[in-house]
């Protein structure tokens, strides 16, 4: 059922994530809690992400544009790096504990610091204030390091680059381009990180599940390329949002 489960979500995230330039660390990491623990599930995301972005790469990243590349990319993957240390050292132990129609329900640190970020990750998309503003390339650094510090920490860096990648009016081929380029290094060092401090990890046991998200990814990832010119940008990123949003207080409430 697990794997059913993640593979559905890993398919519709990869489709969504085409378009909107983040959605899959942000959808398939909650989906991944439910079922490993922390470190475990942020880093089997991590690979499935890292994977279905070599494949845009093949069929899209040539696109990419060189300045932000370098501005925002740069930041962004050495922050990774510092972001990525940081979650080994964040408790997960509980922050509180309630009970729910009988049940004890009980929300950690992680989890806790996580759905915080969801929930300001989606605001920065839903709120029309934020949807005005225009960056102009000097932001870019600050975005960087924004992005590839949380990315790190909790696997959800595409939203806020995202945010500020789309405030600089790049043709929408190019902004998918350029994010998955960005997201590719991100994921390399990240993944890295993960695997030199996380102890007891057998990835042998890993291995079905692991090809059959990538796989699904891979699937969305094609039909959201196949479908680019019919689908509008600003729809997609709504309706991600929005279910950012509920993830995020799923996470506060203990139930994901």
């Amino acid at each position: 059922m697990e794997i059913l489960i993640i593979a559905t979500v890993a398919f519709v995230a990869a489709l969504l994530t085409f378009f909107s330039g983040f959605g899959l660390g942000t959808i398939l990491t909650p989906v991944m809690l439910i079922f490993f623990p922390p470190e475990i599930a942020i880093s089997l995301t991590g690979i499935v992400h890292f994977c279905n972005n070599i494949f845009k790469l093949s069929i899209i990243g040539k696109q990419f544009n060189k300045e932000v590349l370098i501005k925002f990319g740069i930041p962004a993957v050495l922050f990774a790096f510092v972001g990525s240390y940081a979650l080994f050292f964040i408790s997960n132990d509980n922050l509180f504990t309630y009970s729910l129609l009988g049940h004890n329900m009980n929300v950690s640190y992680l989890q806790f610091i996580i759905a915080i970020i969801l929930i300001a990750f989606a605001l920065i998309d839903l709120i029309p204030f934020f949807k005005k503003l225009k960056f102009n390339k000097s932001i870019l650094p600050l975005g960087g390091i924004l992005s590839g510090f949380f990315g790190g920490l909790t696997g959800n860096q595409g939203a806020l680059r995202s945010a500020f990648l789309i405030k600089l009016d790049l043709d929408k081929t190019v902004f998918i381009a350029t994010t998955v380029a960005i997201s590719f290094f991100v994921d390399l060092t990240r993944i890295g990180v993960y695997f030199s401090n996380i102890k007891d990890f057998e990835i042998s046991n890993y291995i079905l599940l692991g090809l059959v998200a990538i796989l699904s990814a891979v699937a969305g990832s094609f039909l959201g390329f196949k479908s680019l010119k019919k689908v509008t940008l600003n729809y997609i990123r709504n309706l991600v949002a929005i279910m950012i949003l509920l993830i995020a207080f799923l996470l506060l409430l203990g139930i994901l």
